[in-house]
């Protein structure tokens, strides 16, 4: 890039965060930020993403799911569209980079388009995803799987922990529950759709490098587990003679991250929930319930972990002679990234004079959604310590500003995957 360019993608890094600050400051918890899907707060938040889409050069509009959507015209009006996009609600006491990261930094880049009005020879649609958290229904990916067309429309009946069902809360934000499919995009109408977001993990930080180029998006598989034994005085059973439904799933956790441990291809696994009932001290715990999260780079890596967690699992309970119910209660399957769009990101990112790492997400991401209407790209950009949904989620502005001088080479250079044709 010129010098002038060069002037002008510095001043992106500053914007990007000064945004990401005031962005922040819409939350239902003073002192904590937390924006759950079709809140008042994330109203506040759609209408300030709003105006700053405008600002940018894009007509701007609020779409049946609560998505924020952006519009930057090509060189022919109405042409197919390279859609950037990324979440702006949060998880609970949350961190300000995840999600809004992608959306504001996509904003910048159009703005810098129009600053020096440039019109490239498709459109530029930027999209703020209104639920990716699924905090608030317990259903994830919202946005991107109405805009997909995949929207499964029995979450409308599913409650929030006030009672207030999905149903009446769009309603409530000013939205038509009956309208949802009218946010679904067609295949012929998207040319690709790239994300930028934070890594949420360490893998950037120790290789010293502030972006990367992802390969993939993890899927998922989620289990619910529970064990019954027999409860009984922890003074009078002899050790012999327990059925004790706790030290069983202990048994059962230590074996998960064995195996996890000693895989070399990136499986991880996690049991982020137990309860042990009738939880008392001086009782032997009768019945324990616990959650097991599996993740892997490809399908067949973690169908195969699953199906020998869960052969484990099932003779850690004969051998205890205690009663097990497994079941499966969530499946993602994983999204590859389009070869032909890592090219690009690589190409840019080299561009920019960074080394052209590849890895894979092992965080869920709206990509997941959108690879049924479009090849999918990701660019991660390095956050401290790995750390992510915490309030200490932070991005350097120096590293901000390498994402979004990426992100404008990839715009600015993109060539289709159907004509190959590009901006220059």
């Amino acid at each position: 890039m010129d010098a002038g360019n060069a002037a002008q993608t510095t001043s992106l890094g500053e914007q990007i965060v000064s945004r990401i600050d005031e962005l922040s400051a819409i939350s239902e918890e003073a002192g904590k930020l937390t924006r759950v899907y079709l809140s008042k707060e994330l109203r506040e938040a759609a209408d300030l993403i709003l105006r700053w889409m405008r600002e940018a050069g894009m007509s701007a509009r609020l779409d049946a799911i609560g998505n924020v959507c952006g519009r930057y015209e090509g060189e022919r009006p109405g042409a197919p569209c390279l859609m950037l996009g990324s979440h702006y609600d949060t998880v609970r006491d949350a961190g300000k980079w995840d999600g809004p990261l992608g959306v504001i930094t996509a904003i910048a880049c159009v703005a810098d388009l129009n600053r020096r009005g440039k019109r490239l020879p498709f459109a530029i649609e930027v999209v703020g995803f209104a639920d990716e958290e699924g905090v608030r229904f317990a259903s994830t990916l919202l946005g991107s799987r109405a805009v997909a067309g995949a929207f499964d429309e029995s979450v409308l009946n599913t409650r929030d922990r006030d009672g207030v069902s999905m149903r009446d809360a769009l309603i409530a934000f000013g939205l038509d529950p009956d309208h949802i499919g009218a946010a679904a995009r067609s295949r012929r109408e998207l040319l690709a759709y790239l994300e930028l977001h934070i890594e949420q993990g360490p893998v950037l930080e120790a290789q010293n490098l502030p972006v990367g180029v992802v390969t993939a998006i993890a899927g998922a598989t989620r289990l619910a587990a529970r064990l019954t034994g027999m409860a009984g005085h922890a003074g009078t059973v002899p050790m012999s003679l327990r059925h004790d439904a706790l030290t069983g799933a202990a048994e059962c956790i230590g074996a998960i991250e064995q195996f996890c441990r000693t895989d070399a291809n990136g499986l991880v696994g996690t049991v982020g929930y137990i309860h042990a009932t009738p939880g008392a001290t001086n009782v032997i715990p009768g019945e324990v319930s616990f959650t097991i999260d599996m993740r892997a780079p490809t399908d067949m890596h973690r169908k195969r972990a699953v199906t020998e967690i869960v052969r484990q699992i099932e003779a850690i309970a004969g051998r205890r002679e205690l009663k097990l119910q497994l079941d499966v209660t969530h499946e993602n399957r994983t999204a590859p990234c389009a070869p032909w769009l890592k090219e690009q990101i690589a190409q840019a990112i080299v561009a920019e004079g960074f080394a052209a790492f590849e890895l894979p997400s092992g965080a869920g991401h709206d990509g997941m959604a959108m690879i049924d209407v479009a090849d999918v790209g990701m660019i991660f950009v390095r956050c401290r310590g790995g750390i992510s949904h915490h309030p200490d989620e932070h991005v350097e502005l120096a590293d901000a500003d390498a994402g979004a001088r990426v992100l404008l080479r990839v715009v600015e250079n993109f060539k289709s995957r159907e004509t190959g044709a590009g901006s220059n």
